[in-house]
């Protein structure tokens, strides 16, 4: 089980979400553990690859949590549409996930599950998806050496068995799926545009297919958006093949309007563990705090917080051994 102080960030928001509105997020997952390690992940290199489902964290430690940042969000009149597991890595790596879930349901707020998709034709996995009301699948490449080159697999992964578990969980699930596909400069995709969006149409049921950049600084240095080129093709194969209004850009920014739910320092940890925030976007949580930038400027002193800048914008990110510190 992970430490105390994990436990007292296992929920962070709510802050707004391009997919999901307004999301209070849960973290049950130590930094940085994950079956991939996705070139272009905001929370840097994987540091505990894993493919073994473990017990991080108490099903109640997690309800406990969640529960007192929605009494606190509620206290301040701010909406949550969804409590989403979007954690410092693989979300269905807990195997009480489906029981944390279930704890869940008792706040009556939609629950949402943010995942890559890699461990989904296990079974205990897929049971414990079939819980939430939304999932979010990752679906970045359907060839073997893209696949390998963009999400960089656990070495025990294989691809037929993904896309299978995929098309299986999409036959029984009765809630909202929805699918990402990141794309990023430099890649030569060739038909993959055509291959992923094939594989998607033939899913028995599919919401909608986004189609996204990193907006926040990646995990190699190298890796930048894909260009407006790439993108236009790509939106244009996907609509073609799913239908233009099951299709849509994941590539601006999702705005400042982060919740201050009464502690600025574990909000602005608790947040930047799994949610760079913009320098506009600290500045207005703070405005809403009733403080100033001392706070930033100490958490940095303390090395809790990194400054990163990406696409001449700078980030802060809580400090954890994936990220690199930018001078």
């Amino acid at each position: 089980m992970a430490d105390l102080e994990g436990v007292q960030r296992l929920a962070f928001g709510p802050v707004p979400s391009r997919r999901l509105g307004k999301s209070l997020g849960i973290n049950n997952i130590p930094a940085k553990t994950c079956s991939y390690s996705c070139l272009y992940c905001q929370l840097g290199r994987t540091t505990n690859m894993t493919t073994e489902r473990q017990a991080f964290y108490k099903p109640e430690d997690i309800f406990k949590e969640v529960r007192r940042k929605v009494d606190e969000a509620v206290s301040r009149n701010e909406r949550i549409d969804y409590l989403t597991f979007v954690p410092d890595g693989e979300p269905t790596l807990e195997i009480n996930l489906g029981k944390a879930i279930s704890l869940l349901r008792q706040i009556e707020i939609p629950i949402a599950v943010i995942t890559n998709a890699s461990l989904i034709w296990q079974k205990d996995v897929k049971e414990d998806l079939l819980e939430a009301n939304l999932v979010s699948l990752k679906v970045d490449a359907v060839s073997e050496d893209l696949w390998k080159r963009i999400n960089r697999p656990h070495k025990d992964l294989k691809l037929n068995a993904v896309l299978e578990g995929i098309r299986e969980f999409a036959n029984e699930f009765k809630g909202t799926i929805i699918s990402e596909t990141m794309f990023v400069d430099g890649i030569n995709y060739g038909d993959e545009f055509k291959n992923v969006a094939d594989f998607l149409k033939h899913l028995k049921r599919l919401d909608k297919a986004y189609i996204a950049i990193p907006t926040r600084p990646p995990a190699e240095e190298w890796v930048k958006p894909a260009n407006e080129e790439t993108l236009n093709t790509a939106f244009q194969v996907f609509s073609e093949r799913l239908g233009v209004d099951r299709v849509e850009y994941l590539i601006g920014y999702e705005g400042n309007a982060f919740a201050f739910t009464g502690r600025v320092e574990e909000d602005l940890l608790s947040i930047t563990a799994v949610h760079p925030m913009r320098k506009e976007a600290v500045k207005e949580f703070l405005k809403k705090a009733n403080t100033d930038w001392r706070v930033i400027e100490k958490l940095l002193k303390e090395d809790k917080l990194i400054e990163i800048e990406y696409e001449g914008n700078k980030y802060y990110m809580r400090r954890l051994p994936s990220r690199r510190k930018v001078k």
